[in-house]
């Protein structure tokens, strides 16, 4: 059996997790294998009819008196128990950090390999994975074998389409109590702070507009304010931008930032850091504006503007709203 683990905020599966299930339903059809999700919360009843709809035969439903907030290795230890009950050999998670944090401990609980932000699997005649994932940041990309008697994956973000399964199933559900010790609440999270963030997420924009050192002061970010607004977008920054001050981190987009997978990121004064195309790669059209011909991102484009952006998002945004 293949066990997915699902992420959610009050019953409602975020994307990352979804795609983790679909990389999880992919290799239940090529081994023949059912596939069956587990949920922390008493809200993960109202998962059912979304994971019916993604091809889930069973959720289940860790619940304890003492798991009102995360605690990586109480779940990593609700999720090692239910599969134990369940014959689980398999294992997946979603390419977050929570996803990659809770089955690192689960494979240590275990003594399993893992691999994470995987691009694609394939089941070998022997029964071993066969897989593809990033590595170095994104430059490269690694072909490996995982084998053993448990096999824990994630799956890169944006990778595998969260899309409905042909066939949708109608799930069980259940909840599993585990036998959790003190030891296993030792790390947990102890408040939650609302941040003041306003807008549309980076995570969930259809149009993105990046501005690194090239925008030359916060300041300057204020005419790529305005384009996003009159596109219906959000703002990003790359990490030169974030370390000069002139943007929040949550703002900041690559490696160490948000993954974005809108359908248009328009990079002004970007060079293109591998660390910073490896946050915006999954966008499905990549507009940059540079004045440097040559620069990384201007390779990677489908559209490039070679220009000051000082001149170029002005015009934008006159033409735009001549446009409205």
């Amino acid at each position: 059996m293949i066990l997915a683990l699902v992420e959610h905020d009050e019953g409602m599966p975020d994307e990352a997790s979804l795609e983790g299930v679909a990389m999880a339903r992919e290799l239940a059809t090529a081994e023949g294998d059912s596939l069956e999700a587990v949920a922390v919360g008493d809200e993960a009843d109202e998962l059912t009819d979304i994971l019916g709809d993604h091809g889930v035969e069973a959720v289940h439903r860790v619940t304890h008196n003492r798991l009102e907030r995360y605690a990586p290795d109480a779940w990593a230890e609700g999720i090692v128990q239910l599969a134990d009950e369940r014959g689980a050999t398999t294992i997946t998670g979603p390419g977050t950090d929570r996803g990659r944090d809770v089955l690192a401990r689960v494979g240590a609980k275990l003594d399993a390999p893992l691999a994470t932000d995987c691009l694609g699997v394939d089941v070998a005649a022997d029964g071993a994975y066969e897989l593809r994932r990033n590595r170095w940041g994104g430059s490269l990309i690694e072909h490996a074998r995982l084998e053993g008697e448990h096999k824990l994956l994630t799956a890169a973000e944006h990778e595998f389409p969260a899309e409905p399964a042909p066939s949708p199933t109608e799930p069980t559900v259940s909840a599993f109590e585990p036998d959790l010790e003190d030891d296993d609440l030792e790390v947990r999270v102890d408040r939650v702070e609302t941040g003041d963030e306003e807008g549309i997420p980076l995570g969930e924009a259809r149009v993105v507009v990046g501005g690194g050192r090239g925008v030359g002061s916060a300041a300057d970010y204020d005419q790529l304010e305005e384009l996003a607004e009159l596109l219906g977008g959000t703002v990003g920054a790359s990490r030169a931008a974030v370390n000069e001050g002139w943007r929040p981190h949550d703002d900041q987009v690559g490696q160490t930032g948000a993954k974005i997978s809108p359908d248009i990121y328009i990079a002004c004064g970007i060079s293109g850091a591998v660390q910073h195309m490896v946050g915006c790669k999954g966008a499905e059209t990549l507009l940059a504006i540079n004045t440097d011909p040559e620069a990384a991102i201007i390779q990677k484009a489908d559209w490039a503007v070679i220009g000051d952006l000082h001149e170029v998002v002005p015009a934008l945004n006159d033409a735009l709203r001549e446009a409205d």
